[in-house]
C-alpha cells in the first residue's frame, strides 16, 4: 500500500468481542505522540449519539492525542449513561497512552440503543495500546475496525513536498449504508504531520467536507453518529501553513477526503452500481446540491439504474420536484456520455447501447444541465437493488 502514516502517529485495531465474529477488529486506537490541532464535523441529525456529544464539545482544539473508536455498537439513544460511557472510554483511551481524558475523542458505530459492554471495552483499549505501530498491518487493522456492514475497508492519502518538507495526509472511513448528506454520512478520522492552528484546521475541514462528504447519498438517511475527525500534529516541522503552502495543502487534503468520500457508496449495501452525477448550469452551488440530492435518492432513478434502463424521464422528473426554480426547455441529460435530452426534449439515442453500458460497468455517469447560471456540483449516489433490502431487513435481527 502506498500510503505513508504521517509522522508522530501511531494506531492499531483489535478484537474485543463486541462483534461476534473473531476474526473482525472491532477496536481502533490512533495516538498522536504530540498535542494535535483537531477539528470536527458532526451530524445534524436532533437524534445524535453521545460520542457526537463527547467530540463537538472539545473541537476544535489544540490538545487532542487520541481517537478510540469501537464498532458494532453506536452508544446511541442511551441516555445519560451512554454519555458517561463515551467519557469513561475517552478516560480509558487516554490514560492508556499516557494523555489526559480531555486530550481523547470517540467515536462509535453500530447498532443504535443498545450500552456498550464497558468492560469489553476497557480490555479492548488496553489491547490496542501494546501494538500500537506504524506498520501496513498496524494501519490495516485500524481502518478494519471501524468497520460494521462494510465489505471492504476504506483508506486514502497522499504525501505531498510543501516549502521543501515533505507533508502526509492519512484518511481512514467507514459506512455502506444509513448515508444521506448533511454532513457526513459516516465515520473518518483524517491525519497529516502538517502544523495547522485549530482554526485553520476546522476551515479545511468544513470546506472539503461541504464538497465531498456532503456530496454523497446511498439511501438519505442520517445517522445518529456522523463524524470526520481532523488532527494535525506539526511532525513534519516548519512554520504553520499559510498562504500558497496552505492552498497547496488544502489542494491534497480535498482529494484525499473525496477518495474516502467516493469509496463509501462504491461500497454501497447490494449495490452494483456508483453512480456520478455532476449537476451543471444552476444558479447557485445550494440550487445544484439540492437537485443532485433529490435526483440520487430518487428509488425510481435508483431502480432504473440496477436494472441498466436509461429511463431519462425519472430523471428529469425527479429534479423537477427538488423544489429549484428551472426553465424545464433549457434542461439537458447526458448518461454515460450518451445524450438523451436536450433543451426540454428527448432526442435520438441508441436505447440498446446505452443500457449495455450501464450493464457492463459499475461506473455510470450522469450529466444533468440547466441554463441557469454558472454553478455546478458533483454528487454520488448507488442504484438500489433486493440485495440492499435483504441485508438491511436482516441487520438486527
Amino acid at each position: 500500500m502506498d500510503i505513508r502514516i504521517p509522522l508522530g502517529f501511531e494506531m492499531a485495531g483489535v478484537h474485543c468481542r463486541i462483534k461476534r465474529d473473531p476474526q473482525k477488529p472491532d477496536l481502533t486506537l490512533i495516538v498522536s505522540d504530540r498535542p494535535c490541532a483537531a477539528a470536527g464535523v458532526y451530524t445534524r441529525n436532533l437524534v445524535f449519539a453521545a460520542p457526537v456529544a463527547l467530540d463537538s464539545s472539545r473541537t476544535p482544539s489544540d490538545q487532542i492525542r487520541v481517537v478510540v473508536v469501537n464498532s458494532g455498537n453506536a452508544n446511541a439513544c442511551t441516555g445519560e449513561r451512554g454519555l458517561r460511557d463515551a467519557q469513561e472510554m475517552a478516560r480509558l483511551a487516554a490514560e492508556s497512552v499516557g494523555a489526559k481524558a480531555h486530550q481523547a475523542l470517540v467515536l462509535s458505530t453500530g447498532i443504535i440503543g443498545e450500552f456498550l459492554p464497558m468492560d469489553k471495552i476497557e480490555q479492548g483499549i488496553s489491547a490496542a495500546a501494546v501494538k500500537l505501530g506504524r506498520s501496513e498491518a498496524c494501519l490495516l487493522s485500524a481502518a478494519r475496525g471501524m468497520l460494521t456492514t462494510d465489505t471492504v475497508h476504506k483508506v486514502a492519502g497522499q504525501t505531498v513536498t510543501i516549502g521543501g518538507r515533505d507533508v502526509s495526509i492519512l484518511g481512514m472511513a467507514k459506512g455502506a449504508a444509513m448515508m444521506g448528506p448533511n454532513m457526513a454520512t459516516m465515520l473518518a478520522v483524517v491525519m497529516t504531520d502538517a502544523p495547522l492552528d485549530p482554526d485553520t484546521a476546522q476551515e479545511l475541514l468544513s470546506t472539503a467536507t461541504d464538497k465531498t462528504f456532503n456530496c454523497m447519498s446511498v439511501d438519505g438517511h442520517m445517522s445518529t453518529n456522523d463524524t470526520v475527525l481532523f488532527l494535525a500534529n506539526g511532525a513534519a516541522g516548519g512554520d504553520l501553513l499559510a498562504g500558497s503552502d496552505l492552498e497547496q495543502f488544502r489542494k491534497a487534503f480535498e482529494e484525499v477526503c473525496e477518495d474516502l468520500a467516493r469509496s463509501i457508496p462504491a461500497d454501497g449495501e447490494g449495490c452494483t452500481h456508483l453512480v456520478t452525477l455532476d449537476v451543471e448550469g444552476c444558479a447557485d452551488r445550494e440550487s445544484a446540491r439540492r437537485l443532485a440530492r433529490t435526483v440520487a435518492n430518487s428509488v425510481l432513478v435508483k431502480t432504473a439504474i440496477a436494472g441498466a434502463d436509461p429511463n431519462w424521464g425519472r430523471i428529469v422528473s425527479a429534479a423537477g420536484y427538488a423544489g429549484v426554480p428551472f426553465d424545464p426547455s433549457r434542461v439537458s441529460l447526458l448518461l454515460n456520455g450518451t445524450l438523451l435530452y436536450e433543451n426540454g426534449a428527448p432526442v435520438a439515442f441508441d436505447q440498446k447501447a446505452v443500457s449495455q453500458s450501464i450493464r457492463d460497468g459499475k461506473d455510470v455517469h450522469i450529466v444533468l444541465r440547466f441554463g441557469e447560471g454558472d454553478a455546478s456540483i458533483r454528487f454520488w449516489t448507488t442504484d438500489l437493488t433486493t440485495e440492499y433490502v435483504r441485508l438491511n431487513a436482516d441487520y438486527h435481527t
